[in-house]
């Protein structure tokens, strides 16, 4: 089958009047963590914060996406024939999550350029990963490494899944027999041992003012 050629099609609201109505410009407000740091709690806190300020934004989350876009072929086998869940799902190999992390890029990066402030929660170990979708989103990206330290992360626990692992349960997981590639220089650096998840919401929302988002 001969290959379809595609075009990009300019939008007949441009990017600056979108961003003008909203009230904000449109970013990438991307952060990532060890499991149990914070990330989607922080998040949430920052997507209500900037609601409050009458800003526009979106959080995406990576269970959220993991339930329909990036889905499992678990999950997706639910709905789909064997061969649709086997070809599209995603699971969890270095691979995998490499696809589940350009997809999402992809998303943001959408919605940057609709005037919205995209926050991603997502793991996102490795560091390549990462650099790609900042490349995806020149200017766009902010990087927050919530920072949380690894025995902070266990002691909450909050899906049980350490423990699993450290049981042997539970094969790659990140930050016990999958590597964490930390940021080397993330725009933003919170701590979820040293301040409470308003307070650290808080911090983001100074650093977009300082950035001029909003």
């Amino acid at each position: 089958m001969a290959e379809v050629e595609v075009y990009w099609h300019e939008h007949a609201v441009s990017r600056e009047e979108k961003e003008k109505l909203n009230g904000n410009k449109g970013c990438v407000l991307w952060f990532t963590g060890l499991s149990g740091s914070g990330k989607s709690t922080v998040a949430n806190i920052v997507d209500h914060k900037l609601h409050e300020l009458g800003k526009r934004s979106f959080v995406l989350d990576g269970d959220n996406v993991r339930h329909n876009l990036n889905a499992s072929p678990k999950i997706l086998s639910e709905k789909h024939s064997e061969e649709f869940s086997k070809r599209f799902g995603l699971g969890f190999s270095a691979q995998d999550r490499e696809e589940n992390i350009r997809r999402i890029g992809a998303v943001a990066k959408l919605f940057a350029e609709s005037g919205t402030i995209a926050i991603t929660a997502f793991i996102s170990p490795y560091r390549a990963d990462r650099d790609n979708v900042r490349a995806m989103n020149q200017g766009d990206f902010f990087e927050v490494y919530v920072a949380t330290p690894l025995e902070v992360c266990e002691q909450r626990d909050p899906k049980g899944l350490y423990k699993k692992a450290r049981a042997g349960e539970l094969k790659g997981f990140t930050g016990i027999d999958d590597p964490y590639e930390a940021p080397l220089t993330p725009e933003l650096t919170i701590d979820g041992s040293k301040a409470t998840p308003d307070e650290l919401g808080d911090q983001v929302v100074a650093f977009l003012k300082e950035k001029g988002v909003i």
